[in-house]
């Protein structure tokens, strides 16, 4: 099943990190977190990959084309300039088997925009579709079983984000509990990681778009729009906060989206 990663916003409260590359490809633990969410669909059997670039993009283009070579030991022939990887068991040689569309959507194109421009590429079939700014531990085969059960157009994850507050909670104002920064908020928010039947492409008119409003909202009214409650670990990086979060959880070893080995 193709998935579609939305990867061309230029990530304004990243400004520290993505004035000189695109916010997917912010590093956790030496990787982009572009890789991390492409590793996490991978290990579910999902390799093919359709990236839509908009801010920056040639930065990601650049690291797929040289990824092989980034993650292997090399033999270079400076005579003639052709750069082989080490095969012999030895050396260093990380090679995912992937197959990966990187398309130009635009700069100024909003996320409903981008997604309309993908159609060519995802084919005439479900497929799942994800932002490149947030990790999840979500399971990725009961997300799709749960799709299937229902029929409708769309799915949308729906996640408890980690409170940015300590929570109170409070009775003749006596504190009776108080939570610094419990794992999870309130109320219910869209996390991403969608399954979606081709028909959404009708939701979508055109580049100034957002996804979030008139599509979605759209769906809903219809009656299209599933959700799948997801209770685990889920974690968005819009903020050097929430950056420095997921690098700590990385360096402890216990990163919970970590689900290949």
């Amino acid at each position: 099943m193709k998935v579609g990663i939305l990867a061309g916003g230029i990530g304004s409260r990243l400004a520290e990190e993505t004035v000189i590359k695109p916010k997917p490809m912010v590093e956790i633990g030496g990787r982009p977190i572009l890789w991390h969410i492409m590793m996490h669909y991978s290990t579910y059997g999902h390799k093919e990959f359709v990236v839509a670039l908009g801010y920056k993009g040639e930065y990601i283009k650049r690291y797929m084309a040289d990824y092989c070579s980034l993650s292997s030991d090399l033999r270079i022939s400076l005579k003639d300039g052709h750069i082989q990887p080490h095969h012999n068991g030895n050396g260093n040689s990380t090679r995912e088997d992937w197959e990966v569309d990187l398309i130009d959507t635009g700069l100024p194109t909003n996320t409903g925009g981008r997604i309309k421009r993908l159609k060519p590429y995802m084919g005439n079939s479900t497929f799942m579709l994800t932002w490149g700014d947030g990790v999840s531990n979500i399971n990725l085969n009961e997300l799709l079983k749960f799709h299937r059960s229902h029929g409708k157009l769309a799915t949308v994850t729906a996640v408890r984000p980690p409170a940015r507050y300590g929570r109170l909670e409070i009775e003749s104002n006596k504190v009776t509990r108080f939570d610094e920064k419990p794992l999870e908020g309130e109320a219910w928010i869209n996390g991403a990681f969608f399954v979606l039947e081709p028909a959404i492409f009708d939701y979508i008119e055109g580049d100034a778009t957002q996804f979030e409003h008139e599509p979605l909202e759209n769906l809903a009214r219809d009656g299209e729009l599933m959700a799948f409650q997801h209770h685990g670990f889920w974690q968005c990086m819009d903020t050097i906060r929430e950056k420095t979060r997921l690098e700590h959880l990385w360096e402890s070893g216990d990163a919970p989206w970590k689900v290949w080995r």
